[in-house]
């Protein structure tokens, strides 16, 4: 449960004259299997999303239009990561607090996770978590 063991992912880039080509496999290029995958777009100037931590969940971000930036906590250390290309991804491991900003005009945000959705799996205030981090 550290930000040490989030990190950019690079992802395979096919490079062609008619338009590049990425994909993304279960656990060949994320270390699990891709249960959901939801995106976020026409986020309005000064949003902020996320604001929460998964107790079991693991994701991958990735800036699939535009750039953003993903804040990342574990209680301890804090990390900042600037998304802004569509071949690599973020990869946020259980119980790291997020939170995403500084949207450009017209991004898209992309999060393949390894969990069905479970409202459970969520911690949605910020003292509540790091009350249960301190006691790990």
């Amino acid at each position: 449960m550290s930000v040490e063991r989030c990190k950019i992912v690079d992802l395979p880039k096919i490079s062609d004259p008619r338009g590049n080509l990425t994909f993304i496999e279960s656990n060949r290029h994320v270390p699990f299997d891709i249960k959901r995958v939801y995106y976020l777009y026409d986020v309005p100037g000064g949003s902020e999303r996320g604001g929460h931590a998964h107790k079991a969940l693991t994701q991958l971000i990735v800036a699939m239009a535009g750039s953003f930036d993903v804040r990342i906590d574990d209680g301890h250390q804090k990390r900042v990561f600037h998304l802004n290309r569509s071949y690599y991804g973020l990869l946020i491991t259980p119980m790291i607090w997020r939170e995403l900003d500084n949207f450009s005009s017209g991004s898209v945000c992309m999060v393949l996770a390894s969990n069905l959705y479970d409202e459970d799996d969520y911690y949605r205030d910020y003292n509540t978590y790091l009350a249960q981090v301190r006691r790990s």
